[in-house]
Formats: C-alpha cells, structure tokens, sequence
C-alpha cells in the first residue's frame, strides 16, 4: 500500500515539459484550421488603430494549414518574435556583467543583512507589491530588467527561482493586467466604449490590490513551506549559478564601485520609462539601453575584454532557453493568422453570451476572453479585435459598458498568468530561470482564486449598475 501511494504522482506532476504543452498547441491549432471556418470582421483605421466594425462578421474560404506549413510557421514564430527574444538576450547579457562586478549580489546581501532574517516574510510581502506598483504603473516588458534581481533576494531570503518568479513576474503581471489605469486595456476600452478615460477606477483599484494580496500571501505560504522541508521546493534543480550569495550575510557591504554600477542601472531605467512614456520607445530601444547599462558596468567594474566576452556568452546561454520560449510560443499567433480562425472565435464566442442569464453573461464574458487570450494575446489587439463585438452585445442583455470592459479586462489579465502564448511572461519567467511547466504548478492556485474573486466582482458590478 505505501508503495502505491508513493507512486502515485500529483496531478501537477503530469505536466509535461514546456516545450511539448506548446508543440501540443501548435499542432491543436493547425486542426482547429479544418474545424473552424474562416472568418472576418471588417475593420476601418481610427487614431492610427484598426477597430472591428460591429455587425460585420463574414466568413471566407478556408485556409487549412498543411502538415509542412505547420512546420513553416515556427521559423516564422521566431522572426515574428525576434524583438521580444532579443530582449531577453540583452537584459540577460545586462544583468550577467552587472552580476560579475558584485553589485548586485553585494546590494541584496546589505539589504538583507540590515532588513534581518526575522523580518524576511515582511520583505516577500513588500517586494510583492513593488513589482506589482511596477506593474500598475510601469508595463508590462518594461519591466523585464527588474526581474533578476528578485532571484538574487529571494534566494538571499532562503527561498528558490519559484519565489523570485511569484515576487516578480507574478505580481507585475497581476498589476498590469488588473491595473486601473492600464492604458492598453482599460485606456483602448474605455474609447471604443467612449467613457471618460480611466473612469470606474475605485472598483479596479480594489480587485487589483485584493489580488496582490493573495499573491503576497501565497508567496509568505511557499516560502514557509520549503524552509519547513526543502523537498516540497518546486525549484529544486533549477541552475543558481552566478544569482546566489557566495558569503555569509553579514560579511556583505557595498563598495564605491558597486554605488557607481548601481547608479548607472538607475539612470537607465529612468532613460528607459522617459523614452517609454515620452519618446514612444518600444522593445528595440530598450534592449539598446540594455546593452549600454551592461558596457558602463563593464568599464565601471573593470573588466578586461576577455572577461566582459565570456560573462556575455555565459550570460546568453542562461537565457536562452527562455528567448527559444518565445519565438517557439509566438508560432501560435502566427498559425492563427494563417488560418484567418482568430475572428470566428471571437464572434461566435460574443454569439453564445446573448442567450445567457445577466450575472452568467457578466462571468461568461470574462471566460471568453480569457479562452480568447491564448489566440490573441495582445490586450490593445483584443480590445480592438472584440470589444465593438462584446459592447454592443452586452448592451442588448443589460450589461453597462463599464461591465463589460471590467469582464474583459479580467478575461485578459488574470489569464495572463498562465498563457504560454504571451511573449512577455516566458521573456521574463526566462530571466528568472523557471520553465513554465513548472510556473504553471506554482501559479495555478493563484490564478483560479484570482478569477473566483474577480467573478464575485463582475456579480457586484451586475448588482450595482456599475458605470
């Protein structure tokens, strides 16, 4: 009998590896070509933006995909990606010399020397809504560079890459993707449904925050768990190597050297949120800023070019996995493009919610938009493609518009959390070092509570007429 039980494995632990989950998509989405017909809504260009027409939905000749045009459409994946991955690369490449001049080791090892070990859950739960303030009020891939230095304190703190990807990418894109000011869902939204920009916030403000609570919470759990009994760490095996402390904590201090590459990584961040919100600076410019931070760092740190070379490619070869990630998950879109279904989905989608009592067309609402979001995962390019459908829609069975955009807005950010179609989260789960297999074992919970509390909200919504 303990033998069957000790080989009995968790349902968690039949996760299969990330790269199969997304080949399983991938060739799940080429059947789907011969299931579902073509279709597609007309579209007119308004403020530079191409919006969906409502009502305009026909279908088109089926374009299934072939067996080697399946195969075709990753290399197209990767080419379709290639900002997105060598972001990656480069803020890789950034923090790997910044990480060999002792900076950023060095600063963690103060923080936690003078923050204490005692006081450790205290800095999990205040880290958790920094990255998540970064989030609501930053972006979304903007971030990216914030992320590694949550392994170093995580791991200085006694927990593992799981933590650090819970501390850091969790609780950005739970910030993003509930933000009451996120100007890529709520702010694209709130013009299609011509409301005042950002209006209804104090209703998002309070999901937003409740869910980084929990997250905060869960994570203190699972660091408390695996320093009860390390074998329950879901990051055991994963590669530490150059993010761990080398010393004992109270042997850290911080050097003149150290205050210089820190500040230079400053002053680049304050470039970067400059040319974000200024400048229209995307993915390209902020690789650049990457690659400058990392040479500063280098000269600053005083590294030879031999050195500066090898901490480079070694620096690649940890990312990597994760950059392949994203140009290999990017095939999906690609694929959907290809067999002109993304539209069909979304009004057939939009077609069954008609039928449907107020609250459950409120809740079914954001399950269509989440199930939409692992075939567009761009929330500007699913606003447009399916708010001028779910608008008008949701107006017919009584629902305010304010309603429908909150629904959409769950449907998108809580899902988020475990799309393996989303670029930016396997860019940064990648700095962090964790597959999303095991992500997905980690985060799960959290999504599923995230999206009970968020339907309890659409319910209120409902109730009170939310405008």
């Amino acid at each position: 009998m303990n033998t069957t039980l000790k080989n009995t494995k968790k349902w968690y632990e039949h996760i299969p590896h990330a790269v199969v989950i997304v080949f399983i998509i991938i060739v799940f989405v080429t059947l789907l070509t011969y299931l579902i017909p073509a279709g597609e809504f007309k579209r007119m260009l308004v403020d530079g933006r191409n919006r969906v027409i409502p009502n305009s939905y026909t279908t088109i000749p089926s374009t299934p995909i072939g067996f080697l045009d399946m195969f075709k459409a990753i290399p197209l994946g990767f080419k379709a990606a290639a900002e997105v991955m060598f972001v990656v690369f480069s803020g890789g490449i950034m923090f790997g010399i910044m990480e060999r001049t002792k900076a950023i080791e060095n600063a963690v090892g103060t923080f936690v020397k003078k923050l204490g070990q005692e006081k450790k859950y205290l800095a999990v739960v205040i880290m958790t809504f920094i990255y998540g303030a970064l989030g609501v009020f930053v972006g979304y891939e903007h971030n990216i560079a914030m992320v590694p230095i949550a392994a170093v304190v995580a791991l200085a703190l006694g927990g593992d890459l799981i933590l650090a990807a819970g501390i850091s990418v969790g609780a950005i894109t739970i910030g993003f993707g509930l933000s009451p000011i996120n100007p890529y869902t709520v702010g694209v939204g709130h013009k299609i449904a011509e409301l005042p920009l950002f209006s209804g916030a104090l209703l998002r403000s309070i999901l937003c925050f409740s869910a980084l609570g929990f997250l905060a919470f869960y994570n203190v759990r699972y660091l408390k768990k695996i320093a009860k009994n390390p074998e329950k760490s879901l990051g055991k095996g994963l590669n530490i190597d150059g993010i761990s402390l080398s010393k004992p904590i109270n042997e850290y201090t911080i050097s003149t050297n150290n205050w210089l590459v820190i500040s230079v990584f400053m002053l680049g961040l304050g470039a970067i949120l400059y040319g974000v919100f200024n400048l229209k600076w995307y993915l390209n410019e902020i690789s650049a800023v990457f690659l400058m931070i990392a040479i500063a760092s280098g000269i600053i740190g005083k590294m030879n070019t031999n050195m500066f070379s090898d901490t480079l490619l070694k620096s690649v070869s940890y990312v990597a996995p994760g950059a392949f990630m994203v140009g290999f998950a990017t095939t999906i879109k690609v694929l959907l493009e290809m067999g002109h279904i993304s539209d069909t989905i979304s009004f057939h989608l939009s077609e069954l919610l008609k039928d449907m009592p107020l609250y459950i067309s409120a809740v079914g609402m954001a399950i269509s938009q989440s199930f939409i979001n692992f075939f567009i995962p761009s929330g500007s390019g699913q606003a447009l493609a399916t708010l001028p459908v779910m608008i008008p829609s949701g107006e017919v069975i009584g629902l305010t518009r304010q309603t429908t955009i909150l629904a959409f807005q769950i449907g998108d950010g809580v899902s988020n959390l475990i799309n393996p179609t989303l670029g930016g989260l396997i860019a940064m789960l990648s700095m962090c070092r964790v597959p999303i297999d095991r992500w997905f074992r980690f985060i799960f919970p959290v999504a599923l509570t995230i999206f009970i509390f968020s339907a309890i909200t659409l319910i209120i919504a409902v109730l009170t007429g939310y405008h």
